[in-house]
């Protein structure tokens, strides 16, 4: 991994200036990606074009891609649960059903008491340790004495974990497997991977960093890559948003919103979220790791998305937004 952090930008000047506007010096390493019907911009600053990401709970929205793929290929039912793939026998997990994790209604923790989730906050805070390491079997191990409560809004990090696995299983591969063969693969993403230890990365992989610049560990893991576990490239991030505008991307219908997730204002589907904002419906999704934040949003009325990823653990929400707000105003021009 390289810990290089170069002033130069890369892509379009223009767009990496009003990057640079836009986030100030609080995001030394950055990346951004415009997509409308007049083309797609792409821009960093501080690290090339190619350099892969982290981009965290994006990641759930993929997995969310691959749920409805596998809806529409007959390989799971909205009944299905997770028992039927995954060896959980003799746990309250086994029974939820694939559908409500997808909408986060599943009536599962965010983690599981025992993985000891106060620890591991403490480990990454304290000394960048990545809080996330566990293979499959242990994710399952994990499962067991975990109690199922009732069917409400609560965001999951683990039911997503279990989600992606599942879907996998059903497909008779591994996550790993399943994002190259469905996403990557069929989008043409060659910087688009889920690492399962630090071994994995590129020698030109990102190092994270927290607000104050402190080094934070990569988030590798074969159990959470389906909940925040992936690794892209702001070329890739941006193809795959393209993808989502013009509707070629593998389980498109995972982007209508089909429950509530805060109110009436606040709407998901298999993980993607839709929220009015003037007017304008967005889709999106952020993504929040120990050294790098992302924000993904579309507005597919106006054919309109935004990509944007930082290696530092410092919001790029409401610079998503803002980036969008103006692309759609231009396009609307």
């Amino acid at each position: 991994m390289s810990d290089r952090r170069p002033a130069d930008s890369y892509g379009d000047e223009k767009l990496a200036a009003r990057l640079r506007d836009l986030v100030g010096d609080r995001h030394p390493v950055i990346a951004v990606a415009t997509v409308s019907p007049t083309g797609t911009t792409v821009a960093s600053v501080g690290a090339p074009l190619g350099a892969d990401f982290e981009i965290g709970s994006i990641s759930k929205g993929v997995t969310g891609l691959l749920y409805a793929d596998a809806l529409t290929r007959g390989e799971i039912r909205t009944t299905s649960t997770l028992g039927e793939f995954l060896r959980l026998d003799g746990t309250e997990v086994a029974g939820v059903t694939l559908a409500s994790v997808s909408t986060h209604r599943s009536g599962l923790p965010g983690l599981p008491r025992s993985a000891a989730p106060w620890r591991r906050t403490l480990a990454l805070w304290r000394h960048g340790t990545n809080p996330y390491g566990e293979s499959l079997e242990q994710l399952l191990v994990q499962a067991q004495g975990v109690r199922v409560g009732r069917p409400r809004a609560r965001y999951s990090n683990f039911g997503f974990e279990l989600l992606g696995h599942a879907i996998a299983h059903a497909a008779g591969t591994s996550y790993r497997d399943l994002v190259h063969k469905r996403i990557a693969g069929p989008l043409g993403l060659s910087v688009f991977y889920t690492p399962s230890n630090p071994d994995e990365l590129p020698p030109g992989a990102l190092i994270g960093r927290s607000r104050s610049g402190r080094v934070r560990q990569p988030w590798t893991g074969e159990a959470i890559a389906p909940a925040g576990g992936i690794r892209a490239s702001i070329e890739d991030m941006a193809r795959l948003t393209s993808a989502l505008l013009d509707g070629t991307a593998p389980g498109i219908a995972a982007l209508d919103p089909v429950a509530n997730l805060s109110g009436p204002g606040v709407r998901v589907g298999a993980a993607w979220i839709t929220v009015e904002v003037d007017r304008r419906r967005v889709t999106w999704h952020n993504g929040g790791t120990g050294g790098f934040r992302t924000w993904l949003g579309i507005d597919r009325a106006a054919g309109t998305g935004v990509v944007v990823m930082s290696a530092t653990s410092v919001s790029v929400d409401r610079h998503g937004l803002a980036l969008l707000a103006r692309l759609t105003g231009e396009k609307n021009q």
